[in-house]
């Protein structure tokens, strides 16, 4: 537990992971979101199968997934949403006003779907009162992020606030910790992050020199951690144990 590590106790800087550790998503279907794409495109003029947008939509999703993931590069929904139309035959460009609506219709039911996590308000608030606090997520369309930390009353406890998307770099890329240490002007082993998955958070925060922390959540568990190559330097059950 990190209480037991009295170097915790008075931290300079925490940098929290944000969708997983502070937020939990409850009752949300892709399958709803991906509907109001397709009913947002269809309304602007782009009539189209249902299906046919689908599967060309599929296509376009896992060239750019696999591009995110494989180089560690962000890559916003836009991209291949506007992409799936061309494979249909349509013009289509990310910024156009269509594509940027229809995103925006999509993330809908996942913004409503955000729950913060238990003791998250309480544990920002007393860390907020004593060192510098950061937030680095991975995601896909930024505003998103923006959006929810508003709306879950936490925005104003962090500051810095970094998503994938603004900076290029998603975890485990070692250049989006940098930036945070940049931002923060902390040195890494100055700085504890706190995470719940193995691979972005942890091992990407421990390539770069931060102490790090992990937490179980709805997306993974203490086993899928103890699984891992790298181990965090601490284990926590809930945020409280960061208090």
């Amino acid at each position: 537990m990190i209480l037991e590590d009295d170097s915790m106790r008075n931290p300079n800087a925490v940098v929290f992971d944000f969708i997983g550790t502070l937020a939990e998503v409850k009752n949300y279907s892709v399958e709803d979101s991906e509907e109001k794409l397709f009913e947002s495109l269809e309304a602007d003029g782009f009539t189209v199968d249902r299906e046919r947008f689908m599967d060309a939509y599929d296509m376009a999703f896992q060239k750019y997934r696999d591009i995110r993931y494989g180089q560690l590069v962000e890559v916003n929904n836009a991209v291949w949403v506007s992409e799936a139309l061309n494979l249909l035959d349509f013009a289509a460009t990310p910024d156009v006003e269509c594509v940027k609506k229809a995103v925006c219709a999509f993330f809908e039911n996942y913004l409503a779907a955000l729950k913060l996590r238990r003791f998250a308000r309480s544990v920002l608030k007393e860390l907020s009162g004593n060192c510098c606090l950061g937030l680095v997520s991975n995601f896909t369309h930024a505003p998103v992020v923006y959006a929810g930390l508003r709306k879950l009353d936490i925005n104003g406890y962090f500051n810095i606030v970094l998503v994938s998307e603004a900076i290029g770099w998603r975890k485990p890329s070692p250049e989006i910790f940098k930036e945070a240490l940049r931002r923060l002007d902390m040195k890494a082993e100055e700085t504890y992050f706190v995470g719940d998955t193995p691979l972005e958070d942890i091992q990407g925060a421990k390539k770069v020199g931060m102490k790090t922390v992990f937490i179980p959540s709805q997306f993974n568990t203490l086993t899928d951690m103890e699984k891992a190559e790298n181990p965090p330097d601490h284990y926590i059950e809930n945020l409280r144990d960061l208090s």
